[in-house]
């Protein structure tokens, strides 16, 4: 594939002839110093500008989390918050918790990490792989919900003794980590040249630091943030306005959040682009097929968001994009094809939800807060004659509500009617995305599972379909 000649990026200060670092005394000295890499065949002909990705899993523990795992760490020493023999306790996705664990064993502590469902079990198999305790908690609940993974791992602060918490999402030295190494590195291997950041913001650490730093040295230099459907990030940029109604259950993995951590500067970010979990994993899957490149989830999303921002590039731009992790963890997701199928990503011929939305086959989702009582519920889907229906609280979907159950409630005890509604509900159906094939989703509605919630990103529209509704086209 021809490649843009750009001698005021020479390839010795992007690539391969980096400076060797001298013998480490630990694995901990390891850490940062990663290399640059041109992209090529991804964005020839597409993306004028020159873009190059950060590969931050050149780091010892996979990912970019290894640099603020151990600066949040040393910190808490500092400040006399973590000692000898003490346990280090955290909420992770994995990658953080990677780099945590990397230094408890070389500084001699224990490790508490909580997880989501969401996670990929090659996360949680690396970390248990260090000696880390893993509680694995449910995804879809509020930050608040005593079972979510912030709330479990605040509570194991205050019962585990001589423990502490780092919150890489509110621990500020997780910026500074980044404002102090990242972007330097940035800043010298592109020269000073760099003009646009592509990032993904998940707990706001890299962005901000690194963003930070870069502006300060060139006030005209662009960073933008890569959030996903389901996150509050971009609207909150945008509007000022904290959104729940923005906030639905997605597959990406690293980045968006139901909160605001303190570590996302806003002010610090230009623009955020959504990219949507579909794109995300395609992407993910092109990364390693035609550029070499084994990276991680949120590098296929920064790749997608980059594509979809293609027109505010020059020639004369030069992009860095990070890549924060390794395609290692994602085994059995993006990189397995039958994963990939189950959630509608493989391109397959034949009609699809979104076929289905545009002959009006599917209605548009009708929800009822959790705190609402069960005869409204009643009231509510004999009016419209709803077979089920979806549970909200603050308008965050987490559950739903069949009239089989409902009725079976009704028989055994008639006093539930006054009950709260979320006090009976069920699961919540599952979301795809609107390009998913009819075949498919007529494989998702069970007995269990009645309905799928179809989510159109263009429109901002959610629908319900039913075993009728595939009965329907497909007869």
């Amino acid at each position: 594939m021809p490649q843009r000649s750009d001698r005021s990026l020479p390839t010795r200060i992007i690539g391969t002839e980096a400076a060797l670092k001298p013998i480490c005394d630990t694995i901990l000295d390891a850490i940062g110093a990663t290399p640059m890499v041109r992209i090529n065949r991804i964005t020839h002909g597409v993306v004028p500008a020159t873009v190059l990705v950060k590969l931050e899993t050149f780091n010892p523990g996979n990912s970019i989390k290894d640099r603020m795992a151990v600066r949040m760490i040393e910190d808490a020493e500092k400040r006399g918050l973590l000692t000898p023999g003490g346990t280090i306790i955290e909420g992770t996705s994995g990658n953080t918790g990677m780099g945590l664990a990397i230094a408890a064993v070389v500084k001699g502590y224990k490790c508490i990490f909580t997880t989501t469902d969401k996670q990929s079990k090659e996360k949680v198999d690396a970390l248990k792989a260090f000696g880390a305790d893993v509680i694995v908690c449910p995804t879809n609940v509020d930050p608040e919900d005593p079972r979510s993974y912030y709330s479990v791992s605040s509570r194991l602060e205050k019962e585990v003794p001589n423990s502490w918490k780092a919150n890489q999402y509110d621990n500020l030295s997780n910026t500074a980590a980044h404002y102090e190494e990242t972007g330097p590195e940035i800043w010298e291997q592109t020269n000073g040249r760099v003009t646009h950041l592509v990032c993904g913001v998940g707990t706001g650490g890299t962005i901000s630091g690194v963003g930070r730093f870069l502006k300060e040295r060139n006030p005209n230099i662009k960073v933008w943030g890569i959030d996903t459907y389901g996150s509050v990030f971009k609207k909150y940029k945008e509007t000022g306005i904290f959104d729940k109604n923005e906030i639905y259950p997605y597959i990406t993995e690293g980045i968006g959040e139901d909160f605001l951590p303190a570590n996302v500067d806003f002010s610090v970010i230009d623009h955020f682009e959504k990219v949507t979990d579909k794109d995300a994993a395609i992407m993910t899957r092109r990364i390693a097929r035609e550029e070499g490149i084994f990276a991680g989830n949120s590098a296929g999303s920064a790749m997608a968001g980059l594509l979809q921002l293609k027109e505010h590039f020059t020639r004369d731009d030069v992009v860095v994009v990070v890549f924060h992790d390794h395609g290692s963890r994602y085994l059995g997701k993006m990189y397995n094809d039958e994963w990939m199928r189950e959630k509608g990503f493989l391109e397959k011929s034949g009609m699809t939800a979104r076929d289905l939305v545009a002959a009006g086959v599917p209605g548009e989702l009708l929800a009822i807060e959790g705190t609402e009582p069960v005869e409204i519920a009643v009231k509510l889907m004999s009016e419209h004659d709803f077979s089920q229906i979806s549970i909200t609280l603050d308008k965050r979907l987490v559950g739903s509500l069949n009239e089989t159950h409902l009725y079976s409630q009704l028989l055994a005890e008639p006093s539930v009617k006054s009950q709260p509604v979320e006090t009976i509900m069920q699961p919540a159906f599952p979301f795809v995305d609107v390009s998913t094939p009819v075949e498919l989703l007529a494989t998702m509605i069970t007995p269990e599972n009645p309905a799928v919630l179809v989510r159109d990103f263009k429109t901002d529209k959610t629908f319900i379909i039913t075993r009728s509704a595939i009965i329907r086209v497909l007869r």
